[in-house]
């Protein structure tokens, strides 16, 4: 992928090259068919690049990026994220579950039909989406409508969500193509106010659903990059140039004072403090900047690179590496692309991988709500109060007590910091069917090392998968791989995994007891003076001390019952377990 971020940064931090400079040459004082014709020849018109309809599909990934996630593009209509590369026309045909180009002036709308040249491959027109549901709109005039997106009789709605985007680039296609792409020939609506074969609905549109951030940050993309076509929807700039032009339903007025665009930045974000850290993970939070307007989101540096994006003064990284310092910084930008100067730089370094061996998780189902008969999505907190969620599922039926049932579903596990070695878990298929497995996702992606079989009826079969071994936070899913089977899932544990070269501890250097502990108390025999970390199974740092060599002792009894990794660490030497507070 291009650098994405550094040309959004150019563009920001550049403001007097950027968005307000593109309206320079437009008289804004104008209005009605006199400011879209001045739109029109002076600057939406002002292509640099055209592109072809197959280089369309490589400036989607870019213009669609999911703002959370640089490796995915959101889909329009459904909002679903989905990863760039499944789509058809990046070269993935064995994905049954990809997206592909929605022309949203559809192309035989057209007057004539826009092709898939000119018009019909400008991105400002084409968005990523799910190719079912692309099929499913085909070529429907879009109408009136509430909720999500689907048909509504022989016509179509975007959605609650969608149907100002929709408006908008019809909007543009219209002002950029003129009666080839006339609104009147992809909506269903009468005349607005101002003739001109503007129809009320997307007007109506335009003001009920305001710019989003995925919305702009495509314009600004589209212009910026070395393959975007160079020109921007001004409409999505500002949606009041539409009521300035159409009159109708009043649209967001951006700029404050048409005429006068916005030039103030935003104020610099303040106290910004990283904290929290996990071995994958640091949570941001900083004091909100403040502007003439609205601030529209917040830049995110790490290590000096323009890598995240947030729309709150709140921020939590994932994807780091363990036992790593990482320094950020955070910078204010508003709707019209100003920028404030960046905060104050804060740092963080993240915790230390668990160590292989002691268990990680464990789940026996005990805290499930049992005799549940019907197949419904099921959560429960576990021990230490972290969320397990099982869906097409029943809670009637056990193996050592309490269990889940799975049908047509999955089981998901909190995130759980340490990392993973082995996996071990019980099942037993009931209510006939056939023998077959669980997939084993972990974060997202199918394990590798193996599946969990389960096989003749009433058959408690318990299977350990060896040598996963993936370090940092991790989030299992198990899926059922054959429809129509129930099979019962029990005592499902794994244990910790890193690679740390740390020297560790041997069994006669230290001792800690008793473990479980009710006294709240726990005695520590060591060979060193050194460092008692306790955290919670999350990776969140709850406790920390000094130990002498010798016998010593640690007050745990603020802590919460539940189980707790320690780490004990000095100059040489570490040593990772896990504790039952009762």
């Amino acid at each position: 992928m291009k650098n994405l971020f550094f040309f959004l940064f150019i563009n920001f931090v550049t403001s007097s090259l950027g968005q307000q400079v593109y309206y320079n040459d437009v008289d804004l004082n104008l209005t009605g068919l006199n400011l879209k014709n001045e739109l029109a020849t002076k600057i939406i018109s002002t292509h640099t690049n055209f592109l072809s309809y197959a280089e369309a599909y490589q400036v989607i990934k870019q213009t669609d990026e999911d703002i959370s996630n640089n490796s995915n593009v959101i889909l329009f209509y459904n909002n679903q994220s989905e990863p760039k590369l499944n789509t058809i026309g990046g070269g993935n045909t064995s994905n049954p579950e990809v997206w592909n180009r929605e022309h949203t002036f559809a192309q035989s709308q057209g007057t004539p039909n826009i092709g898939t040249s000119g018009p019909g491959s400008d991105v400002h027109n084409l968005r990523a989406c799910d190719a079912v549901v692309n099929n499913n709109r085909a070529s429907r005039l879009f109408a009136s409508g509430t909720g999500n997106n689907g048909t509504t009789g022989a016509n179509y709605y975007p959605g609650d969500n969608f149907k100002g985007d929709v408006a908008r680039i019809i909007m543009y296609m219209y002002v950029r193509y003129g009666t080839q792409c006339l609104p009147s020939n992809a909506g269903i609506g009468s005349s607005a106010s101002t003739p001109d074969d503007m129809i009320d609905l997307f007007l109506t549109w335009n003001a009920e659903d305001p710019v989003s951030p995925n919305e702009a940050q495509r314009n600004t993309v589209l212009e910026a990059l070395p393959n975007g076509q160079g020109n921007r929807n001004p409409f999505i700039d500002n949606p009041y140039l539409a009521t300035l032009i159409w009159g109708g339903q009043a649209a967001e007025d951006i700029w404050g004072i048409y005429t006068t665009p916005d030039a103030q930045d935003p104020t610099t974000p303040t106290n910004l403090v990283a904290s929290n850290p996990t071995s994958g993970s640091i949570q941001l939070n900083w004091t909100a900047s403040t502007d003439n307007n609205t601030v529209a989101s917040y830049d995110i540096y790490q290590d000096g690179l323009n890598t995240y994006n947030s729309t709150s003064n709140g921020f939590t990284v994932t994807g780091l590496n363990a036992s790593t310092n990482y320094c950020f910084t955070v910078q204010a930008k508003d709707q019209a692309g100003n920028i404030s100067t960046q905060s104050i730089q804060d740092c963080e370094t993240t915790l230390m991988a668990g160590a292989s061996g002691t268990d990680c998780a464990m789940e026996d189902f005990e805290n499930i709500t049992a005799g549940q008969t019907n197949y419904d999505v099921r959560t429960w907190t576990d021990v230490n109060t972290l969320t397990w969620e099982a869906t097409d599922a029943r809670t009637d039926q056990s193996i050592t007590g309490k269990a889940i049932t799975i049908k047509n579903g999955s089981l998901t596990s909190p995130t759980i910091n340490g990392g993973i070695g082995n996996l071990t878990v019980t099942t037993k298929r009931v209510f006939g069917g056939s023998s077959g497995t669980f997939d084993v996702f972990i974060n997202g992606s199918v394990t590798n090392s193996g599946t969990i079989p389960y096989g003749n009826e009433n058959e408690i079969t318990t299977t350990t998968i060896s040598n996963i071994n993936i370090e940092g936070n991790i989030n299992l899913v198990l899926t059922n791989t054959v429809s129509g089977n129930r099979v019962v899932l029990d005592d499902l544990s794994w244990t910790c995994f890193t690679t740390l070269s740390t020297n560790n501890f041997s069994n006669e250097e230290i001792i800690i007891y008793p473990n479980p502990t009710t006294s709240g108390i726990i005695n520590v025999e060591i060979s060193e003076n050194s460092k008692f970390t306790i955290y919670n199974m999350i990776g969140q740092k709850k406790l920390t001390t000094l130990i002498n060599k010798g016998s010593d002792k640690i007050d745990v009894s603020k802590l919460n019952t539940g189980v707790f990794l320690i780490k004990i660490q000095n100059d040489t030497k570490s040593f990772i377990s896990k504790i039952i507070i009762r």
